[in-house]
C-alpha cells in the first residue's frame, strides 16, 4: 500500500480487527512510494497526467488518449492546457507495450523511495527486454528441439563457458530469493535483467555458437551444450514468471519437455503457430505457475570456470571496445600480439583460441617476448597481460582525427548549450525539479563524451 494511507487504512484495519475479530488482519505491510507522472507531480485527473495501464498495455491513439484525459473535468477549463500537453508528450499517441513490460517496470521501480517516478522510457525498454528473452528462446529451440540433449542418459561434456553461465545461475537464484524475501522487488529485477541480457544473451549464446556450428566439435560437447541451454533458459523462465507471466508461460510450454520438465506430448505441434494447442494444455495443469521456484545450489558453482570466462569476456572486451574508438569495421579480421602473459594466461588462450577468433574476428594471435619491442599498437589490459593491435593500415590517421574533431566540437556546443540552461534563473526556478536533475544528468553524460572522444584522439595523435 502507499505511504499516504497507513494511518487513514492500514492502521484502521489493525484496530478494527483488533476490536471486532480479536485479531489483526495481516503481520506484514509492504509500504511503497507513489507513482508520479514523469516530471515528478502526483498523477490526477485535473491535471490531466493519469495514464491508464490498459493504454500502455494495448496501446492508444491519440486522439482516443485526449479525449479520456479532457473529459469530465472538474475544471472544464484546464481542458486546452491538458490537450496540448498530451499532444506534445505523446504526439503519435501510446505503442502497445504488453502486460508483461508494464510488470517488469513497476518491479524495476520499486525502491526504497516515497516517490515513483514513472518515465514511457522505462516501459519501452523493458518491453525490448521482453523481445530480447523471446529472441533467445527462439535461438535455444532452433538448436535444441528435435536434437539430443542428453534426457536419454547419453554422456555429456560440459565446457568452461556451460560451467559458467551454471554458476552465474545459481548466484542469480541467490540474489533473487534473497530480494524477493526482503520486498526489494527492485533488485530481483536488476539481478535478472543482468543475468538475461548481460550474461545469458550476449555472452553463453554467442560463445554456444563455435561449440554447435563447428564440425570438430564432439557431440558429447554438443550435447552437454544443449542440455545447458535448455535447463538454464527454463529455470530463467520459472524465475521470471512473477514478474513477467505472460511471455514466459509462452515460452516455457515448449522448454520444459525438452529440459526434462515435463514429459512431451508428441501430438502437439513444433511451430509458433500452435499457441492455442498450448494454452489448452495450460489450462489442464501443465503450468509454469505450477512449478516451483528454483532455490540455489551452491555445489554447482564452477569457480575456475568463472574465472575462466571472465578473463575471456575482458579480452574480447578489449578488443572490441579499441575497435570502437579506432572506428575499425567490427567485420574486419585483426591479428594481435600479446605480450607479458603468464603461463595461465597462455593455456586459456589455447583453451579459447577458437572462441576468440570466432567472437573477437580475430586473424591471428602471437606471442611476443616480455622484451621484444613491439609496433605501434592500440593496448588492451587483461589482468597483466598486453593484448596489442598494430593499427599500421587499419586506420587513416589524418581521416581519423578530422572526424574526431568534428565531433568533440558538436558536443561541446551541446555541453555550452546545457550548461547555459543551467545557468538561467528563471529555468531552475520554473522547471519541476525531476526536469532540472535530468538536464544536469544530460550534461554529465555530455561532458563524459567529450573527454572519452578528447582520450581517443590523444591515442591517435600519439601513433
Amino acid at each position: 500500500t502507499g505511504f499516504d494511507i497507513i494511518f487513514f487504512w492500514v492502521a484502521r484495519m489493525i484496530m478494527m480487527g483488533l476490536k471486532f475479530m480479536g485479531d489483526v488482519p495481516y503481520r506484514e505491510v509492504y509500504i511503497h512510494g507513489l507513482v508520479r507522472d514523469h516530471e515528478g507531480q502526483k498523477m490526477s485527473k485535473s491535471k490531466g497526467n493519469v495514464l491508464d495501464p490498459l493504454d500502455i498495455i494495448d496501446g492508444v491513439a491519440l486522439d482516443d488518449l485526449v479525449a479520456k484525459r479532457t473529459t469530465g473535468l472538474m475544471q472544464p477549463q484546464m481542458a486546452p492546457r491538458i490537450e496540448k500537453s498530451t499532444r506534445q508528450q505523446f504526439p503519435n499517441g501510446i505503442h502497445a507495450h504488453g502486460t508483461d513490460a508494464l510488470r517488469f517496470t513497476f518491479a524495476a521501480l520499486a525502491t526504497t523511495g516515497r516517490d515513483i517516478v514513472f518515465d514511457m522510457g522505462r516501459v519501452e525498454g523493458y518491453r525490448n527486454f521482453c523481445n530480447k528473452l523471446w529472441n533467445a528462446a527462439r535461438y535455444v529451440l532452433m538448436n535444441t528441439e528435435e536434437r539430443d540433449t542428453g534426457l536419454s542418459g547419453g554422456a555429456i561434456e560440459l565446457s568452461q563457458a556451460d560451467r559458467w553461465i551454471r554458476s552465474c545461475l545459481q548466484r542469480t537464484i541467490a540474489e533473487t530469493n534473497a530480494a524477493v524475501q526482503g520486498y526489494r522487488f527492485d533488485q530481483a529485477a536488476q539481478a535478472l535483467y543482468e543475468f538475461t541480457w548481460n550474461e545469458f544473451c550476449d555472452w553463453y549464446l554467442e560463445l554456444s555458437k563455435p561449440v554447435l556450428n563447428d564440425p570438430a566439435s564432439s557431440e558429447t560437447a554438443q550435447r552437454g551444450t544443449r542440455q545447458t541451454l535448455v535447463q538454464t533458459l527454463e529455470a530463467l523462465l520459472r524465475l521470471l514468471h512473477p514478474l513477467m507471466p505472460f511471455i514466459t508461460e509462452e515460452i516455457w510450454q515448449r522448454v520444459a519437455p525438452l529440459a526434462g520438465k515435463i514429459s512431451p506430448n508428441p501430438s502437439l505441434p513444433k511451430g509458433e503457430d500452435s499457441r492455442e494447442e498450448r494454452a489448452n494444455e495450460a489450462r489442464e495443469g501443465i503450468s509454469i505457475m505450477l512449478q516451483p521456484y528454483p532455490q540455489a545450489d551452491p555445489a554447482l558453482i564452477d569457480a575456475a570456470a568463472v574465472d575462466d570466462i571472465e578473463w575471456l569476456r575482458q579480452f574480447l572486451s578489449g578488443v572490441r571496445r579499441i575497435r570502437a574508438e579506432m572506428n575499425i569495421a567490427p567485420g574486419k579480421p585483426l591479428p594481435v600480439l600479446l605480450q607479458h602473459g603468464s603461463d595461465a594466461d597462455r593455456k586459456r588462450l589455447e583453451r579459447h583460441r577458437r572462441a576468440l577468433a570466432t567472437l573477437g574476428r580475430l586473424d591471428t594471435m602471437t606471442w611476443l617476448g616480455d622484451e621484444e619491442p613491439a609496433p605501434e599498437a592500440a593496448t588492451a589490459l587483461v589482468g597483466g597481460m598486453k593484448a596489442l593491435i598494430p593499427l599500421s593500415g587499419l586506420i587513416d590517421k589524418a581521416a581519423e582525427t578530422a572526424r574526431l574533431d568534428k565531433e568533440i566540437a558538436k558536443l561541446r556546443k551541446d555541453v555550452e548549450r546545457g550548461a547555459a540552461k543551467l545557468d538561467n534563473a528563471d529555468f531552475l526556478s520554473r522547471a519541476p525539479a525531476v526536469v532540472v536533475e535530468k538536464e544536469r544528468a544530460r550534461v554529465a553524460e555530455l561532458q563524459t563524451a567529450v573527454a572519452k572522444l578528447e582520450e581517443q584522439l590523444a591515442k591517435i595523435q600519439q601513433l
